[in-house]
Order: structure tokens, then C-alpha cells, then sequence
């Protein structure tokens, strides 16, 4: 490991000492300080492999994750909040501070699903969609502005926010949804979506995330399409990371690797057509055999922040 992977490790702890000791996360003048400081060190690009680290911060990482899941969860409540006080919310969304980010990866995901669907999709599902749900928000309104968007979260009050700020929307409440459960509880309903998005603090270490993507590829429809954001580099200090090898019963497309303020990583898969093989228990971590091919620059934004595009393999339509 160099010396910069080294400060930069070093660097996270401190911060992750400094927030540990918060009384709260709820937004406020030092919470918000710390935790602006913690994805400006952890967004330059970086080649650390945060499986490899040792336990000791391998464990505070952990920790980290969750108390970002909690601070991310606790600030869209917030602005949710203010957002529902006005009398059309949307109209207003530019007010929470991330919302530039949000567009940017929404046309991201929009841009990698284009290129990977034969077809607009009309039933999409996105699982953990909060109490300000801006992915399913700006996907409607920008890009599949003919879908039905099916927003699950486990939280009730987060779906009461969250239905608040398009109920008074005339084409919105009529084609955003919102479901309070557990997605593990959901089974032959997920046959009805094409397209499956799946949150980055859905399952806040990689063996959660493990047991919600087993659990999607087991009821997910033949063919339809998963996409899993998960982190690359320093930014997996910030969000649980999910490797292409853990989608059993999946074939992996596209692997996307933002490197400007887009913190989160995206993969899209396809339910495998006949997926016994890659299920079946006895048979190990069996997944399809692929073709990689080199690094590819791919910028949907059209305004010079690249994003790397790893094709596991490009179908021909």
C-alpha cells in the first residue's frame, strides 16, 4: 500500500473517531462538516481494495457505513420535511443540497438501462426508496415518464413522507407507488417488474446484500433487469460494496464506475433464463461465463466528468 492510500486510511478513521463521538446525525453545523469532509476524501479516485484491509478498520469501516446510512436517512427526512411544507413539493426539490448529484446519476442509470433494454420498461421496482425517493422522483419525471414506479421501503413513516411530496403531482401520484415491507417478504410479486433498482444501503455489509440479491434472483422474472449501485476505491468507506461475482443467478452487463461527484457505483444484471444451474446450492458460486473487455470511457453527462465503463459483456440488439 502507498503512502497516499495510507493518509487517506488514516484520515478516515479520524473522521470516523470524530463522528462516532456525535450525540446526533441529525443535520446540523458539525454533522454536516464532518460528513462533507468524509466524501470529499473519499471521492478522488483510489485504488485501495477495502477487503484487504485489516480487521481493525475493516470493522470501523463497517461501522462507518452505518452511521453514513443513518445520517444519509435522517437528512432526506429532514428535507422531505421542509419539501411537504410547500403546496407543490416538487417544485422545490433543487432545495436539498445532493439534488444535482441525483440527476447526474439518474441520467447515468437511465443512459446504462438504454443501452441495455430492448424496450421501455413499464413496471419498475425500486427497493429502499426513503422518505425522499429523488431516483424515482427525477426517473418519471425525466426519463420514463410512461412507467409505473413501485417504491419499497420498511420504514412507515418513510413512506408517508415520501407519499406526501407527490400526492399533490396530478401525473406523478398516479404512477409512483409506495409498498411498507421488507423485500424479503416479497416473492411471486417481483415477477411483475422488469426492471428491479436496488438502494445502496439496502443491506448495509456485503452478506446482507448477498442474501437480497439471492432472494431477488430466486423470484425476479426470467430476463428482467436488476440494478445494484455499490461503491469503488475510498468511496467504499461510504457504501457497502457488491462485486459482479456475488449475482448469482444474474448475468452481469455492465459494471460503471463513476469518478466525479456521483459517489455510487452501478450494476446492471439480467435474471438468467434458466437459472437452476446458477442456484442450485450444491453446485458452489456458479455464474455465467463472460467476456471482458477493456476499460471503456462512457460519459452520459456530456460535461467532461468521465465515467469508466467495465462491458462484462455487450449483447448485440
Amino acid at each position: 500500500m502507498g503512502v497516499e492510500e495510507e493518509m487517506l486510511i488514516e484520515r478516515v478513521m479520524e473522521l470516523y473517531d470524530n463522528i462516532s463521538k456525535l450525540e446526533s446525525l441529525k443535520p446540523g453545523k458539525d454533522v454536516n462538516m464532518l460528513f462533507t469532509e468524509l466524501v470529499h476524501a473519499c471521492m478522488p479516485e483510489s485504488s485501495i481494495d477495502v477487503s484487504k484491509l485489516s480487521k481493525r478498520v475493516q470493522e470501523k469501516r463497517s461501522r462507518l457505513i452505518r452511521l453514513c446510512g443513518e445520517a444519509e436517512g435522517l437528512l432526506e427526512s429532514h428535507f422531505s420535511s421542509i419539501l411537504a411544507s410547500y403546496s407543490n413539493p416538487l417544485d422545490h426539490l433543487s432545495l436539498f443540497p445532493y439534488y444535482d448529484n441525483y440527476l447526474k446519476l439518474s441520467l447515468l442509470e437511465y443512459s446504462i438501462l438504454s443501452r441495455n433494454c430492448t424496450r421501455v420498461p413499464s413496471r419498475v421496482a425500486f427497493v429502499g426508496s426513503g422518505p425522499l425517493p429523488l431516483s424515482t422522483i427525477v426517473l418519471a419525471s425525466f426519463h420514463l415518464r410512461n412507467t409505473t414506479f413501485h417504491n419499497y421501503d420498511i420504514d412507515p413513516s418513510a413512506n408517508s413522507k415520501a407519499v406526501c411530496l407527490v400526492s399533490s403531482d396530478p401525473d406523478l401520484s398516479k404512477r409512483l407507488f409506495f409498498h411498507t415491507t421488507n423485500i424479503m417478504d416479497v416473492t411471486h410479486g417481483l415477477k411483475e417488474y422488469e426492471v428491479i433498482f436496488l438502494a445502496a444501503l439496502v443491506g448495509m455489509d456485503r452478506e446482507e446484500k448477498n442474501r437480497v440479491v439471492a432472494h431477488l434472483a430466486k423470484f425476479m422474472a426470467p430476463g428482467a433487469i436488476l440494478m445494484i449501485r455499490s461503491a469503488h476505491g475510498a468511496r467504499a468507506f461510504l457504501y457497502p460494496v457488491i462485486e459482479p461475482s456475488d449475482l448469482r443467478g444474474f448475468e452481469v452487463l455492465s459494471v460503471f464506475h463513476p469518478t466525479d461527484e456521483v459517489i455510487n457505483s452501478v450494476i446492471i444484471a439480467s435474471k438468467c433464463e434458466n437459472p437452476l444451474h446458477a442456484l442450485d446450492p450444491g453446485l458452489g458460486s456458479i455464474i455465467l461465463p463472460c467476456k471482458c473487455s477493456d476499460i471503456q470511457a462512457f460519459n452520459p453527462l456530456n460535461h467532461g466528468a468521465m465515467m469508466e465503463e467495465l462491458a462484462i459483456e455487450e449483447k448485440p440488439y
